[in-house]
């Protein structure tokens, strides 16, 4: 098994549901994720998000109804996903989209208790 880029399984089907403001994500396992558009723009892996240390990670606010423009493919390991409120710089390898797809319950409240800590709201 190719494991490039820390890449275990390979996706096999993606999809933007738009009107959902989701990707839907499919691999070779069969295992498939529905990953709502805020929490893929909230946990980008951008240095906008994550810094560019351990430590510096932003909590975003207001991206209850962030959408998908459109998915860019780079190289053979990730996509780089346009979000309508103008972020593009965060590239999804598949091992990290696979990641959030397992752990989305656990990130998500961890996202909704850092927001409520900050008096942040979802709404824009």
């Amino acid at each position: 098994m190719d494991e490039e880029y820390g890449t275990r399984h390979w996706p096999v089907e993606i999809r933007v549901k738009s009107a959902e403001r989701a990707l839907e994500i499919v691999f070779d396992d069969d295992k498939s994720f529905r990953l709502p558009a805020e929490l893929l723009r909230v946990e980008s892996p951008s240095a906008e998000v994550r810094g560019h240390g351990a430590g510096q990670k932003t909590i975003i606010g207001g991206k209850r109804l962030v959408g998908i423009k459109r998915l860019e493919p780079v190289g053979n390991y990730a996509v780089r996903i346009h979000f309508d409120d103008g972020h593009d710089t965060g590239i999804f390898s598949w091992s990290y989209l696979r990641e959030l797809g397992e752990t989305q319950d656990v990130v998500w409240r961890a996202y909704l208790s850092a927001l409520a800590e900050r008096r942040l709201a979802r709404e824009p």
